[in-house]
């Protein structure tokens, strides 16, 4: 739901002059199976083993009991993402200006916790505004 909601405002985003990437720790078959089937326009790049996310202590490991629940419901994250850590990224935006400084930054350890994509866009028009200043 989160991917969609961000393709919705895509267009505005690219409007303000941003590029988007969303980066997964899914093995490339189920990336691509995602962007597929979210109808993205902006491709989903492959963090095996959510090291990225590791290196920006975004990364936790499910405790058991929860593991025990995902396999009851099918969903392996040892098939899906291709390594058996049982780890996810915590949800993460950031916009990051045309010289490298994050202009802005959102984590929520809650992942039934994300914000609106247009909550963005502000970010986006005061870059773009001082660029062209």
């Amino acid at each position: 739901m989160d991917l969609q909601a961000i393709e919705a405002a895509a267009e505005e985003i690219r409007a303000l002059g941003a590029s988007l990437v969303a980066i997964s720790p899914q093995t490339a078959p189920n990336r691509r199976k995602s962007e597929r089937e979210n109808a993205l326009s902006f491709p989903i790049l492959s963090d095996h083993g959510n090291s990225v996310a590791n290196e920006f202590g975004l990364r936790f490991r499910l405790p058991d009991d929860l593991i025990a629940v995902y396999k009851g419901f099918g969903n392996d994250l040892t098939v899906g993402n291709g390594e058996d850590s049982w780890t996810l990224p915590m949800p993460a935006r950031y916009v990051i200006a045309t010289d490298g400084v994050i202009a802005h930054a959102e984590v929520n350890p809650d992942y039934t916790r994300r914000p609106d994509p247009s909550e963005l866009l502000p970010v986006l028009l005061r870059l773009r505004t001082h660029a062209a200043a």
